[in-house]
């Protein structure tokens, strides 16, 4: 007997949550499909606590959270090294956030007014891991994708890190403070104070916070 698929729903309004427990016992009854929701939440540190402690295959996830929200619940993921997969449903149809939900990690998007329809489809196509992008949002994403693209690798060809500053910019992404860095580098902590100061100037910012975002959108370096 196959097992069925486990399920985390995370999403912030009631009503529509229950829907999407009519849906998915609705697809379990018709023989298409056997899933089972083993946990909800309605708010980031909840829905982190539930795919921490039950590992789910699927995570059903709004970006719009009552304490917390979507995109910052899929960069917390990889530190819980969730090996299974997310799926967002969101009200937005923006290329904004379609794209920033996908550079995030999910696998696939379908918006809130089209899940009746699409659902089913969007768990198979995500679970056999391949990319689920409904008509109606693939290309707006794919329009953004090109264009951002495009203007991050000429920003990008303007910055140029030594070695050094890439490691140490890393580990300031990583929330490092300066003396883990020396540590982590063996180097000290002056040196480390001497290569922050050259990645400010490099990358035009004046502060730690402002390095990282800058880093993080030009592709210098992973989250």
């Amino acid at each position: 007997m196959v097992s069925p698929v486990s399920i985390v729903l995370v999403e912030d309004e009631p009503l529509f949550r229950a829907g999407l427990l009519t849906l998915l016992n609705f697809y379990s009854n018709s023989g298409n499909a056997q899933f089972q929701v083993v946990g909800e939440a309605d708010s980031m540190d909840t829905a982190l606590n539930l795919i921490a402690q039950q590992q789910p295959n699927l995570l059903l996830l709004d970006l719009e959270l009552a304490q917390g929200d979507g995109i910052t619940t899929l960069t917390r993921l990889r530190d819980l090294s969730y090996k299974g997969k997310v799926l967002v449903l969101s009200g937005h149809s923006e290329e904004e956030w379609i794209f920033r939900a996908m550079q995030a990690g999910a696998y696939g998007y379908v918006l809130k007014n089209h899940v009746a329809t699409q659902l089913c489809d969007a768990i198979a196509t995500v679970l056999n891991n391949q990319i689920y992008l409904s008509p109606e949002v693939s290309t707006q994403f794919f329009c953004l994708f090109h264009s951002y693209t495009q203007a991050t690798w000429e920003a990008a060809q303007g910055i140029h890190l030594t070695e050094r500053e890439k490691e140490v910019l890393q580990w300031l992404v990583k929330g490092a403070a300066n003396e883990e860095i020396a540590r982590e580098l063996y180097i000290t902590v002056a040196t480390v104070k001497a290569h922050l100061t050259a990645i400010f100037e490099k990358l035009k910012v004046n502060s730690r916070t402002q390095a990282i975002v800058k880093a993080l959108k030009l592709n210098l370096v992973s989250a």
